[in-house]
């Protein structure tokens, strides 16, 4: 034989055996769609069929409950007290632990343990309280957890993991397909591990003190503790079995010849239902009982001693469960599993496993598990079909490469002679644009660019009035709940208008804030009157802009209402200026004058967005310190609509049947003669910005210890700053301002003192005081400034 046939046969002998490896996998270790959990109460889960989202739904204690369900998933697992699952797409696994002693009602708590849209995870498995699963990167790395908590795992590739009772093993690639064994049951899992050395590992199964894979010509291995004979692997041909399930002091192994079922160890007691002419297309076993998906109607039925099963054939009251996990279509080697588009509801398709028989003789000898050294096998019809498929690939990839010769010399592309075409304009349709552009009259980019503007700026600057107009993202309870890890205490970082809020992490890895309506009934009757869920949504849903904080989305589900925000990553302006940490520690990013005016430029800007830009006009109504928000990038917005009101012209009165707003901030006006305009927003700005210059609350003590009656800010710094005293009530955080920002400072405070006159007609409009706030800015950079440069905009009306 020639060095080249030699080489072409090595070649396609090591195809195969990787063939092999890759399309056995659905012996364990691959996505399973049907889960038991044990301990405090048996509960038995799958993966939904012909629904629009793959959710899952379970059994326990007689009754049967969805989970989440509008998320899919793509498996699922479960051990003690606990059962996971990976969300499809593979970039999320969450898990749920069941609280104890709760057996009448058990309740599920949900946490998220994985997210990453980059390393994704498959082949999700649970041995007790360890959760494994491996990514789908290069390196095919395994990721454990227990108790919910990350733990280390020796690195490497992996073809497949399983884990069992206190201890977890896989395939590893890089140790010639070795099993490699961990956890905290050491002892057992080395001896595991030594029982496999001599043997090249497809996969493996972990029960519960015992592993069972097959080998690398197709046998079913089994190893470890022996009671009750669980290892005692029946006859069977190379590649019999297609999926293995060992339990405790059992095991079960699926036929691919006709997918009936055989068990041998400890199955059952007399009496009990074993599953003689059931067909499956998949098993799972519990501790002392295994369940299956039937191939007749894909439900699930149980058996063995401890088995749970509300029909007379072992069978469960559970919808229709999937046969596999639902991929996008075309992805499926083997094709796409038997009526496959509606068991995914038309989102995706279900593979089908790959066939390995036709490699095998059409009648082999029955024979026994392989010694431990495996002999080799002679080539089989496998190789013979690989050689004529070279031979065949071969050719076509010669006629291919000949082709694109003539090809190259025709075109010229070979030499660098490229011919060029005449490209045609692609037709237009629309009103006035029915003919078809040449190259001799092309768009102009600059319209483009205009007309794009334009619509962009008629969505920022308009929008309907409707309650629930152009609604965000809308989720349900439970996903919301996940992300606050069920509103934590922990998660709590402030309240609104309506509510308490938490920060939330969703599904998709976005960090945001939650805000979750009062659900006391005297909360619920504030809510009726000032409809403040609504209005936020009304407002928010329609407004857009730099220093306005974005709805993301909302969720009205039986009687909760709640808000979900983008997360603004610093917190609220009121925590840096009053809240005792900040104060102590003294480092605050906000300690320059310069950021603090600033600041105070970011919010008047979104307020003027409000008044001048918003159709119609918006007035806030609760503008205060701790309704300005600051960004990652330490850029202010305003947030919190709930107590805003809308009006066809922003500087009409309006009588709400009741004055609201904050005490320290609420416009003397508003408060007194129950008239609210644009000026009374102004007001509440002005406040904040004697907060930036002073340090002080709106409503303060004095230092005196003899004296704790109440001050108004407003009423403590408008007179100083009038008699020119400023500098003895700035904040000591920040020092004395610089040359350069003395008058930017002053300018502020000036601007401050008009803000809050008792008159709102005496008051400055929102452009004036972005106007002064954008040259105190511009003061703080250019020391060349002086302040009697330009007047102050303050124009009453």
């Amino acid at each position: 034989m020639t060095s080249f046939s030699t080489t072409v046969i090595t070649i396609i002998t090591l195809t195969l055996i990787l063939h092999l490896a890759s399309t056995v996998r659905t012996l364990g270790g691959s996505a399973t769609t049907i889960s038991i959990t044990y301990g405090s109460n048996t509960t038995i889960c799958g993966i939904v069929a012909g629904q629009p989202s793959q959710h899952i739904q379970c059994w326990s204690n007689g009754g049967v409950f969805d989970v989440y369900s509008n998320i899919s998933f793509q498996s699922i697992a479960g051990g003690r007290d606990v059962f996971c699952g990976v969300r499809s797409g593979g970039s999320a696994l969450l898990c749920w632990n069941q609280n104890q002693n709760q057996n009448q009602n058990p309740k599920w708590t949900p946490k998220r343990l994985y997210f990453n849209e980059t390393v994704t995870l498959s082949r999700l498995v649970i041995g007790d309280t360890q959760i494994c699963a491996i990514s789908n990167s290069t390196g095919s790395n395994v990721y454990c957890w227990r108790d919910r908590e990350r733990f280390s795992v020796q690195t490497g590739r992996f073809e497949s993991v399983s884990s069992g009772l206190g201890f977890t093993c896989g395939v590893a690639l890089n140790n010639s397909n070795g099993i490699i064994c961990f956890g905290t049951n050491l002892e057992l899992a080395s001896y595991i591990q030594g029982q496999f050395s001599n043997f090249r590992m497809l996969n493996v199964v972990v029960g519960g003190d015992h592993a069972c894979g097959v080998n690398s010509t197709g046998f079913l291995i089994c190893r470890g503790n022996n009671n009750n004979g669980k290892i005692d692997v029946p006859d069977h041909l190379p590649f019999e079995f297609s999926a293995v399930a060992p339990g405790l002091n059992h095991t079960c192994a699926l036929r691919k010849t006709n997918n009936t079922v055989a068990c041998w160890g400890r199955v059952g007691n007399v009496g009990d239902f074993f599953p003689v002419d059931v067909y499956f297309e998949s098993i799972v076993a519990g501790l002392d009982f295994t369940c299956g998906l039937t191939t007749n109607n894909l439900s699930v039925v149980c058996w063995g001693e401890g088995s749970v099963r509300s029909g007379s054939n072992g069978s469960l009251p559970l919808r229709t469960i999937l046969p596999g996990p639902c991929v996008r279509s075309g992805a499926c080697k083997c094709g796409p599993y038997t009526q496959s588009d509606s068991l995914c509801s038309g989102f995706g398709s279900i593979c089908k496993p790959c066939d390995l028989s036709n490699g095998l003789p059409s009648n082999p000898p029955m024979l026994a598990p392989p010694s431990p050294n495996e002999p080799h096998s002679s080539p089989s019809r496998a190789l013979r079909r690989g050689l004529l498929a070279f031979a065949i690939v071969g050719s076509v990839g010669a006629l291919a490469g000949i082709c694109t010769i003539i090809y190259c010399l025709w075109t010229g592309v070979c030499c660098g002679n490229k011919r060029i075409h005449n490209s045609v304009q692609p037709t237009i349709n629309g009103p006035g644009a029915a003919t078809q552009l040449s190259n001799s009259s092309p768009v102009s980019r600059s319209s483009t660019i205009r007309r794009q503007a334009s619509r962009a700026f008629r969505r920022q600057r308009s929008g309907t009035s409707s309650k629930h107009a152009d609604r965000e993202e809308e989720f349900t309870f439970d996903v919301l709940a996940l992300a606050t890890d069920n509103f934590s205490q922990e998660n709590k970082i402030g309240a609104g208008s309506f509510g308490v809020v938490y920060k939330g992490k969703l599904l998709d890895g976005r960090e945001v804030a939650i805000k979750r309506g009062e659900t006391s009934q005297k909360a619920k009757k504030f809510q009726e009157k000032e409809s403040a869920f609504d209005s936020e949504l009304a407002f928010l849903s329609r407004l857009h802009h730099k220093h306005l904080v974005r709805l993301v989305g909302y969720c009205e589900e039986r009687e909760e209402k709640l808000l979900v925000y983008e997360y603004m990553k610093n917190g609220a302006l009121y925590d840096h200026l009053h809240d005792k940490k900040n104060v102590e520690k003294n480092s605050s990013v906000l300690n320059s004058w310069k950021m603090r005016i600033k600041v105070a430029l970011d919010a008047a800007r979104g307020i003027e967005y409000l008044h001048s830009y918003a159709v119609p006009p918006i007035i806030h109504r609760d503008i205060k310190s701790s309704n300005i928000l600051l960004d990652a990038n330490w850029v202010a917005r305003v947030s919190d609509f709930g107590l805003s009101l809308m009006d066809s012209e922003c500087d009409s009165e309006h009588r709400p049947t009741k004055a609201a707003g904050t005490v320290g901030y609420i416009d003397p006006e508003y408060y007194g003669l129950n008239v609210v305009t644009a000026k009374s927003d102004v007001y509440g700005l002005g406040v904040v910005m004697l907060e930036l210059l002073t340090g002080k609350r709106a409503i303060f003590k004095s230092d005196d210890d003899n004296d704790d009656t109440p001050i108004s800010l407003v009423d403590y710094a408008v007179p100083i700053i009038s008699s020119g005293e400023l500098a003895t009530i700035l904040d000591k955080r920040v020092g004395p301002p610089d040359a350069n920002e003395v008058e930017a400072v002053e300018l502020m405070a000036y601007t401050a003192m008009h803000c809050v006159n008792l008159e709102g007609k005496e008051r400055p409009t929102m452009t004036d005081i972005v106007a002064n706030l954008e040259r105190a800015v511009s003061h703080c950079d250019d020391s060349h400034g002086s302040i009697s440069s330009g007047q102050i905009s303050i124009i009453s009306e």
